[in-house]
């Protein structure tokens, strides 16, 4: 989920002009019957809250009804997607939460995402020291991601991992990069929704001169939907978003084994 806080961050600071104020609180919450009754799209149950809020523009009713629409965006043409918050409405619904908005013109915006809350035994004090370190390697990967703050946090999980990345915000830099590259590139991880073209057409592009690279898609969507024919099934692997360190260096050494 730190994805999805952090694309609502994005947009909370893209909304301010001049000097404002991002929150980001936590906390749980618990909708009774009685709640459920007069507030839609509120589901009966206990549930742990992601809060972020801003001090920007705001958004007025009619906006309002849109933001989780896909291409749907307020933004100047070229500077954003408008798959940002259909992505992490998407997200969310896939763990079973929900998530709602308040937000008035010049009054600034609050996202709330509620997930159910999981209550299970505490771990042992020693439980951590059982747990396997994630495997890493010393492969050479081309990571693909066109917002930067996910780059460098995706980037910076590799590396921890001990992996050489190379990085691109966009296809063009991607494939510029692997032409001026020499040396072998072993796997592209790349995000789905990219501007100029989506991950698939910039996977089968790279394989045409880098053949015996392997393909990891990250993507909050459904795996059968980021799936091509034209991609050989031995080469390509699938992540879907949310994911932690270890998710991830499991499906990288999944990949390139």
């Amino acid at each position: 989920m730190l994805a999805e806080v952090n694309n609502l961050c994005v947009n909370a600071r893209d909304a301010i002009t001049g000097v404002g104020k991002i929150i980001v609180e936590t906390g749980n919450a618990t909708f009774d019957e009685e709640y459920c009754d007069t507030e839609s799209g509120v589901i009966l149950g206990e549930y742990v809250r992601i809060s972020v809020r801003d001090t920007g523009v705001g958004m007025d009713k009619q906006t309002l009804t849109h933001i989780f629409e896909p291409f749907f965006t307020t933004k100047g043409i070229g500077v954003g997607t408008g798959l940002g918050l259909a992505t992490v409405y998407g997200i969310v619904k896939q763990n079973n939460g929900f998530i709602n908005v308040n937000s008035e013109p010049e009054q600034g915006t609050t996202f709330n995402i509620y997930l159910p809350r999981h209550r299970g035994e505490p771990l042992p004090k020693n439980a951590e020291s059982k747990i396997e370190p994630a495997m890493g390697g010393n492969e050479i990967i081309l990571l693909v991601e066109d917002e930067p703050e996910v780059l460098d946090m995706i980037k910076l999980m590799l590396e921890q991992l001990g992996y050489t990345v190379l990085t691109a915000r966009s296809p063009g830099e991607a494939i510029q990069i692997e032409k001026d590259y020499t040396g072998r590139i072993d796997l592209l991880v790349t995000d789905f929704i990219l501007p100029e073209m989506d991950g698939r057409v910039l996977a089968t592009l790279l394989l045409k001169t880098r053949s015996r690279m392997k393909v990891l898609f990250v993507s909050g969507y459904a795996e059968n939907a980021v799936t091509n024919p034209e991609l050989q099934d031995d080469s390509v692997y699938f992540l879907e978003k949310p994911f932690s360190q270890k998710k991830l260096a499991a499906r990288v050494r999944e990949a390139l084994s």
